[in-house]
């Protein structure tokens, strides 16, 4: 590789690294437009959580198949990627496979690189075949129409090409090796490549050469578009599960947080020594919103849950409302928050870094009442993600803000809480008249 080739490789890994780095830094903008929320508590409790769950991908495994197909594609994004960093040594300083000097170490670490493309692309091929050619219900629900699917299969592709182009390299690198050309030296173990090589067969040795190093920048290329893909796609979770698992919450499940300033309200009417008629510490405080009709009303972990949704369906397809026919799919809400969050953040980009009042809302105009109040609180959809998200939180929040700011709650809950306030039970009878029933025996 001449001197140009290592400038022009290095423009184009600054390009890619660069538009990488400023959507990492819009991201976190983003998910920083949510409430505060104290998760640094129990810190180890949360280590393991990450370990276990992200790392680990113990929740994976409860449906096999699926999640052994994914523990694969997931070891050979991260131990294939250890190759990038030779990649990157050789493109930036001219050398070529830099990382050979470790000898019997690097024979392994390729002999493993390329039995995992395989594997990858056999799992592939099996993710395509249960997205388009298999009806499962979680892959062919209305929410994953049209650009959902498609992102779906544009990874899958993506993780072909890649993959082929790796095995493609290889096995003109081994090809080139075994006629001694330049700096091909014999280095490496290449248990797959070696029956790709005889393709190169009777080539003359200035094309195969032409194969390898085009084969060597497409695949750089195309992990650094794949890099910067991610922000646009549901793959954003290779990322994001770390945190994601890390931040959970840990309280259990069916647990409901109180709001603050009800909590405060509560206490000072409690206090026998607390003035009702005093005047508010902070005049010119905004009253607290009670619950969340837009992503800025939802916690920042909550948004962080909504960027960092796989999209796989397992909340939805075990979620009891949508299996009754329900319109509440949980994996449609995070993805409309998503959406939402997109929405805002391309206002702001737009508006010098201020959000512009648009009109809109999370509520109503991406998630409906109907599909709120469809919700039986389960935490099906909580226990079956496979990262840790909380539908049922956001679910919760906007129901706050129905009742507690908009008193749109359905009927029928509306005689409720009304009973409880009146008779102290949901009952419509009063609390006097409660065991009347055992007259009637």
């Amino acid at each position: 590789m001449n001197f140009l080739d290592n400038i022009l490789f290095a423009i184009v890994l600054a390009v890619g690294a660069g538009y990488f780095a400023m959507n990492v830094k819009k991201l976190i903008r983003n998910i920083n437009l949510g409430r505060d929320v104290n998760r640094k508590d129990h810190s180890s409790a949360r280590w393991k959580n990450m370990m276990m769950i992200a790392f680990g991908q113990s929740k994976m495994v409860k449906r096999p198949v699926a999640g052994f197909l994914h523990i694969i594609v997931y070891a050979g994004f991260v131990i294939i990627n250890i190759e990038v960093i030779e990649i990157v040594i050789d493109g930036l300083f001219g050398t070529h496979r830099v990382l050979s000097f470790l000898g019997s170490l690097y024979d392994v670490l390729i002999a493993s690189f390329e039995i995992l493309a395989v594997l990858v692309l056999v799992a592939v091929v099996v993710f395509w075949m249960r997205r388009n050619a298999v009806p499962l219900a979680r892959f062919s629900s209305s929410d994953l129409k049209g650009a959902p699917k498609n992102d779906a299969n544009y990874i899958l592709y993506f993780e072909v090409v890649l993959m082929s182009l790796f095995l493609i390299m290889n096995a003109a690198d081994f090809h080139l090796q075994q006629l001694g050309v330049g700096h091909y030296d014999k280095v490496g173990s290449f248990p797959v490549s070696q029956f790709i090589a005889p393709l190169f067969n009777g080539m003359s040795e200035g094309v195969v050469v032409v194969i390898e190093r085009a084969s060597w920048w497409l695949h750089i290329i195309g992990i650094l578009i794949f890099l910067n893909y991610l922000y646009f796609s549901k793959h954003l979770h290779i990322l994001l599960a770390f945190p994601n698992t890390f931040y959970a919450d840990l309280n259990a499940k069916g647990k409901l947080d109180n709001l603050e300033s009800v909590t405060n309200e509560v206490k000072l009417m409690m206090d026998p020594n607390a003035d009702p008629f005093a005047a508010p510490a902070d005049t010119d405080a905004v009253p607290a919103k009670f619950g969340a009709s837009d992503v800025q009303d939802l916690n920042w972990v909550q948004l962080l849950n909504a960027y960092s949704c796989t999209e796989c369906g397992r909340c939805t397809s075990s979620c009891p409302a949508n299996q009754t026919g329900k319109k509440l799919s949980p994996r449609k809400i995070m993805m409309d928050t998503r959406d939402r969050i997109e929405e805002v953040g391309r206002n702001m980009d737009a508006n010098k870094g201020v959000f512009v009042p648009d009109g809109k809302s999370l509520l109503n105009d991406y998630i409906t009442t109907e599909e709120l109040w469809a919700c039986t609180s389960c935490n099906a959809c909580v226990e079956e993600c496979p990262i840790s998200i909380s539908p049922l939180s956001i679910i919760i929040d906007m129901r706050r803000y129905l009742v507690m700011e908009q008193s749109a709650a359905p009927t029928e809950l509306n005689a409720v809480m009304t009973n409880i306030e009146n008779n102290g039970a949901p009952w419509q009878y009063n609390q006097m008249d409660r065991l009347n029933w055992s007259n009637e025996a």
